[in-house]
């Protein structure tokens, strides 16, 4: 790995990421540091200079003011799905690609969602405890077997789809909705609005992300749409469901359970003083975000992410961005590559042409991705003229990021 600088690549991994994150950065020559907590945004401002490569996990909030502070930073990975703890439009601003963990825990996720589904159609959890207690209720009244009952799912990405196969395995009907149009597997079918799935499952299981869209999209209008007896399962983001309406709603119907992984406010550190009113309801489990807490899922994203992160430093890849272009270009040998981020306006391209060209330097090769806002070049050119051309290309008023990566 050559970077722009010459000097070592250095990189902070916070929250007791796995291992194997460190071994990947490390095999490629770079210098890790790494926590086992969180940092504050005002410790990361203190200790976020001089490092190129950040990583995260869900406990650690990255303000526009950290992004300021880090004159160094090229790369951050969120060593998790969700990204809405990430200013990403400052993210944006400074010229950082932002990469996260979808695939990686989504099969443990899944399988925590249909085992609290048996869990509560059994009424499992009070039957766990009461024994724990010494109490002994053996009783099969308002247990029901899941076979034949529909689950609801919304929310069909990669955890809702595997919800779906290993519910439809376990001989259950599956409905989704989502708001972008998805191929079902197997035998689900898709649901033209939200209150369609609510109205016909018997179990309704939320894998959606954290948007001002999805914001307590379940709440007292949608919970008296839900059948009696149905049930409500949240391992997607405590924002998602309105906490005292999901309380009403066990307490006076329709509700005859709820699994909650997922909370509005959640400890950053673990605790023995966590509170929430879900506390002592019969036929509630729940969970201390635990869905993607497995041996498995933790050595699958401490190599997805590092892995995207590293293709990054080698190769300029953005692919699996969650917030710049996407673009994936192999090497080219004999040449230097620049990386170019801007403001994506008329006029830029023929710019950075014209530099190439009064600098005379020799394109090998050019690669252009934009979206509405931002411009993403990868440009290859001859060795002895780079750093001139590099040099120009940052002056320009609407450069925001420019660096020779090799």
């Amino acid at each position: 790995m050559t970077p722009q600088t010459r000097e070592k690549i250095k990189v902070l991994l916070l929250e007791n990421i796995h291992p194997l994150a460190r071994q990947i950065f490390e095999a490629e020559g770079c210098e890790v540091e790494t926590t086992v907590g969180a940092l504050t945004p005002e410790q990361l401002i203190s200790k976020i200079p001089g490092f190129h490569i950040l990583g995260i996990r869900s406990k650690t909030t990255i303000t526009a003011e950290v992004f300021a502070a880090a004159e160094s930073l090229v790369t951050l990975g969120a060593f998790c799905i969700g990204t809405n703890h990430i200013d990403l439009k400052a993210a944006r601003k400074h010229g950082i690609p932002v990469f996260n963990a979808p695939f990686g825990n989504t099969r443990s996720v899944a399988e925590m969602a249909v085992a609290e589904i048996i869990m509560l159609s059994r009424k499992l959890g009070d039957r766990n405890n009461e024994v724990h207690q010494g109490i002994w209720t053996k009783s099969h009244e308002g247990c029901y077997e899941v076979r034949g009952k529909t689950v609801g799912i919304v929310g069909y990405g990669n955890i809702g789809t595997q919800v779906s196969t290993l519910a439809e395995a376990l001989g259950m009907r599956v409905l989704f909705y989502d708001i972008v149009p998805k191929l079902p597997r197997g035998n689900a079918k898709g649901c033209a609005t939200l209150n369609h799935v609510l109205k016909e499952s018997d179990f309704v299981s939320l894998h959606v992300p954290a948007t001002p869209l999805t914001h307590e999209m379940i709440s007292t209008e949608q919970f008296q749409v839900m059948k009696p007896g149905s049930y409500l399962l949240n391992a997607a983001r405590g924002s998602v469901v309105d906490i005292p309406a999901l309380i009403e709603a066990l307490k006076k119907g329709p509700l005859a359970g709820a699994a909650i992984d997922v909370f509005p406010s959640e400890p950053e550190i673990n605790t023995k003083d966590f509170h929430t009113e879900l506390q002592r309801l019969p036929n509630v489990i729940l969970t201390p975000h635990v869905g993607g807490a497995t041996e498995e899922a933790q050595t699958n994203i401490g190599e997805e992410v590092p892995t995207a992160l590293v293709r990054h430093l080698l190769t300029g890849s953005t692919v699996r961005s969650v917030n710049f272009p996407e673009m994936d270009v192999a090497p080219t040998e004999n040449t230097h590559r620049i990386l170019n981020v801007h403001r994506n306006v008329p006029g830029v391209l023929r710019e950075i042409n014209r530099i190439v060209s009064d600098l005379g330097a020799n394109i090998e090769a050019q690669h252009l991705a934009t979206d509405p806002e931002l411009g993403y070049l990868v440009l290859d050119i001859n060795r002895e003229i780079s750093n001139d051309v590099k040099l120009a290309i940052e002056k320009l008023k609407t450069s925001v990021k420019t660096r020779i990566l090799y």
